[in-house]
């Protein structure tokens, strides 16, 4: 009985020695990561720039497809408009780790009217313009339009 209890905390013992080294490694490989990227995040800055440039010429490009997806949506939406201003980048956080363009607009010339189109990423950098979704519903005031 006494060597059982001793086998397990010497196994105890090893297993955390163990996640404590492999913390330590990569903590040590962590601060080798943030010198190379320290030297080089101006570009890459420049590039991710330059890719989001080229995703919104390329949607910009493809416009009617969203204009399309959003009109799907009611039968009373006569006219669309992108606010090619306000389109950002994001992830999808936790659950859902894809990267999305996110472009929003609104309807009829509606002042308060708004949606959001998500449109997934590819890991090349483009577009899937395909698998694009209304991420938000369309809204006037606040309120969903019927």
């Amino acid at each position: 009985m006494k060597s059982r209890k001793i086998m397990i905390i010497v196994a105890s013992i090893a297993v955390l020695l163990s996640i404590g080294g492999c913390t330590v490694k990569q903590k040590d490989d962590t601060k080798q990561g943030k010198t190379i990227a320290a030297s080089s995040t101006k570009d890459l800055k420049e590039d991710g720039e330059t890719i989001k440039k080229k995703q919104l010429d390329y949607l910009k490009e493809h416009e009617q497809k969203v204009i399309d997806l959003v009109k799907a949506q009611n039968s009373k939406v006569e006219s669309v408009q992108i606010d090619w201003d306000h389109t950002q980048w994001s992830d999808g956080g936790l659950t859902t780790p894809e990267y999305y363009m996110n472009v929003y607009g609104g309807i009829n010339n509606i002042e308060e009217s708004s949606w959001r189109v998500d449109i997934p990423i590819n890991e090349d950098s483009t577009l899937n313009i395909d698998e694009m979704y209304l991420g938000s519903y369309i809204r006037v005031g606040g309120k969903l339009f019927e």
